[in-house]
């Protein structure tokens, strides 16, 4: 790769790696937050949940955007959005400001990434090239998560505004940078094309009331739950029937044909569903029922980071022996073997009691992330690049949006009282959610061991278009 395109690479890891930090230091700062705020647990697992909605939901109509406007301009005008909304998070006083400016620094990260992705897929060649480009992408994003743990328990211990301050100068810097790195290119044809609204409002309101009606099962009637949920399943069919009609759809339906496209996302939105819901899990019980500081826990969850280290060493090297759907396999049935090592957990485990399950998390994610992130744009014609990383990217914030929801949701019907065998009983069963969770996309990602690529003969949607035979190094 020339110097130009390692810099674009740099400054779109740069990118993914804010969007880890972010994630990560809000996540040891929830404790912090609840006190000052005063906020119940439902309304604490919405700050998380927020920002994934607003993220998943708007993900795919950020991926349209990207092929119809221009990769560079949605990723350039959408990361000032991230700037401003980050800054205006630290600002709020009540539980509801923190929400809606989540909300919207989700949405702004909705545009901004699937921009970045199809950066990476339309500007690195198909195959060894592209490979280890979004390897090293993936293990930059994890390196965020892993870094920003700790960050995010320095800045809390001070005040855990900080947590939200911080990104803007790292948010600067970026833009900064990416305006004078990431060269302009051609303005996209757009005839006959226009922006699917309809598409992008109706699976937005689905992914919405089918995460609130999780949220809310423990303490609101049956029938209202099913009503939630039955509301949400119209909405994701007249999101379909939209889709089928639109002369410009958000989503081609085509692409869901291909069975190792379908794979990779539904294994993803299981394996987001997992991480999320038993990070949520961890870190309440680190703090709320052992007393550990925002710091302790920092360091105690870094060594989930080692997959930033072994993404782009190890996973490559696997990939090139083994193929990316055994890869998926083995890393998703590491997870379940770590969410399965933590369900014993008793009033006074010590750290080396739990460093086993954190310890083989951390290389469940560096087997399974990158690797799904190649089968899910792999084959896709560089006109929906942004598409398909749009589609990727709502699984797994759908799937983290769900994981919060349901484990919060179990914390809440498993505790009864206020002791604390009452709390541990609670976070036990909610460590059941990322145990199911992982089993399920483990069950998922078995279909796709017939090829040794997760992508083949199999999978007509993807090979019958013309594909990338050969891509400038930069664009």
């Amino acid at each position: 790769m020339s110097g130009r395109a390692w810099g674009v690479l740099f400054v779109l890891c740069g990118a993914i790696f804010l969007e880890g930090v972010d994630v990560a230091m809000l996540n040891v700062a929830l404790p912090s937050i609840r006190a000052d705020l005063d906020l119940s647990t439902g309304m604490l697992q919405w700050v998380m949940s927020a920002y994934v909605l607003g993220y998943g939901g708007f993900m795919l109509l950020g991926g349209r955007a990207a092929d119809l406007f221009g990769r560079r301009q949605m990723f350039l005008a959408w990361l000032t959005v991230f700037l401003l909304f980050s800054g205006l998070g630290g600002l709020a006083t009540e539980g509801w400001m923190l929400i809606v400016a989540r909300f919207v620094t989700g949405v702004s990260a909705a545009f901004m990434t699937p921009a970045g992705l199809s950066i990476i897929t339309t500007s690195f060649a198909e195959g060894p090239q592209r490979n280890k480009a979004l390897l090293v992408y993936s293990g930059t994003a994890a390196g965020g998560f892993s870094i920003g743990l700790v960050i995010g328990g320095l800045l809390a211990s001070v005040d855990w505004r900080w947590v939200f301050f911080a990104p803007v100068i790292l948010s600067f810097l970026i833009l900064a940078t990416g305006a004078a790195l990431i060269p302009k290119s051609a303005k996209p044809d757009r005839s006959g094309q226009s922006m699917d609204v309809a598409g992008a409002f109706s699976v937005t309101a689905a992914i919405l009331l089918l995460v609130l009606s999780v949220e809310r099962a423990t303490h609101v009637p049956a029938v209202q739950t099913v009503l939630t949920v039955a509301a949400s399943l119209v909405l994701f069919l007249a999101f379909t029937l939209i889709e089928r009609k639109a002369s410009a759809p958000l989503v081609r339906l085509g692409l869901l044909r291909a069975g190792s496209l379908v794979r990779a996302n539904l294994a993803g939105l299981l394996f987001a569903a997992g991480f999320f819901g038993f990070q949520f899990v961890v870190v309440l019980y680190l703090q709320e029922l052992r007393g550990w500081s925002t710091l302790e826990t920092s360091f105690a969850m870094i060594v989930i980071g080692i997959d930033a280290i072994l993404s782009p060493t190890l996973t490559p090297k696997l990939v090139n022996k083994f193929g990316n759907a055994r890869v998926i396999f083995g890393g998703l049935l590491l997870a379940v073997l770590s969410y399965a090592l933590m369900l014993p957990l008793g009033l006074d485990w010590t750290y080396l009691m739990m460093f086993p399950s954190l310890i083989v998390l951390g290389l469940s994610f560096s087997l399974a992330y990158g690797p799904l992130t190649i089968v899910a744009t792999e084959g896709i014609e560089e006109e929906e690049q942004g598409v398909a990383g749009g589609l990727l990217y709502t699984c797994f914030q759908f799937g983290a949006a769900l994981g919060l929801s349901s484990a919060s949701a179990a914390i809440t019907a498993a505790t009864d009282g206020t002791g604390a065998q009452a709390m541990l009983d609670g976070y036990r069963a909610a460590l059941v959610v990322p145990l199911v969770a992982a089993a399920a996309a483990v069950l998922v990602s078995a279909f796709g061991l017939r090829s040794r690529s997760g992508i083949g003969a199999e999978d007509p949607a993807l090979a019958s278009g013309p594909l990338l035979e050969s891509v400038e190094t930069t664009r």
